[in-house]
């Protein structure tokens, strides 16, 4: 594993003058270590620029300006939401035999895989993978050949093999692998799709009885029928008095 040298200062202000040390280009930063006092730090934005976005895990050799060294890795960056840049980084110093949690980047190697140029889509899932390990073993990067990866087939976590590290990532994940492109079928230009009428609900059992159909229910005007008999009634009574 390759190491990197970081000169940095001392912060003496923290809190809003913060702001102050962004405008100065610099980035503010920490340094913490088991047993020791967090130091405050800055370091300028071009200089960390390398250890944030470059492709491998470095130890680096942090240099302050009061003389002092330090043996740290790269632990969280904090960027600006609009920006993207960054405004806050943390360094977590080493021991030689105290085991540490680190993310290792993941590279991938060999060329265009087989299944992509048969027609597949790479998928690259996982790109940073969390070990633990000593701080001698800390791998810089984990390379995963794809040359040969034919379609539907993927490299999972169980798949790699680093020497003297602990892996702390589910080990049926799958990080990388070539699947099979997505066909959208494209309606033809001009032509609506058709949908088919839908028969209406009839409550209850049995078909829907059509107008004049046998068995048809017969229509509500029956009841108007029958109030003439009321009227038809009268001439009786009228007899009643006749007789009297």
């Amino acid at each position: 594993m390759s190491e990197v040298m970081l000169n940095a200062e001392i912060r003496e202000q923290t809190g809003k003058h913060a702001k102050l040390t962004r405008r100065e280009g610099n980035v503010p930063g920490v340094f913490y270590s088991h047993g020791e006092q967090n130091i405050n730090i800055k370091a300028l934005a071009t200089s960390i620029a390398p250890l944030i976005f470059g492709s491998e895990t470095r130890i680096i050799d942090l240099r302050l300006n009061d003389g002092t060294t330090k043996k740290a890795v790269l632990r969280d960056v904090q960027f600006d939401p609009v920006s993207d840049r960054p405004i806050h980084f943390d360094l977590q110093g080493l021991h030689e035999g105290e085991r540490l949690t680190i993310e290792v980047p993941v590279v991938l190697t060999g060329g265009v895989p087989v299944g992509v140029r048969n027609g597949g889509l790479l998928q690259h899932s996982i790109h940073r993978v969390k070990v633990s390990c000593l701080p001698k073993d800390i791998p810089g990067k984990i390379e995963i050949n794809v040359g040969d990866l034919e379609m539907n087939r993927s490299v999972h976590v169980r798949d790699l093999s680093i020497p003297n590290v602990t892996i702390l990532e589910n080990m049926d994940a799958a990080v990388v692998g070539v699947i099979p492109p997505t066909v959208v079928k494209e309606a033809e230009p001009g032509v609506a799709p058709v949908e088919e009428p839908i028969e209406p609900e009839v409550v209850g059992k049995g078909k829907k009885v059509e107008e004049g159909e046998e068995g048809a229910v017969a229509p509500a005007p029956a009841k108007a029928e029958a109030k003439p008999a009321k009227a038809e009634a009268k001439p009786a009574k009228e007899e009643k008095e006749k007789k009297k």
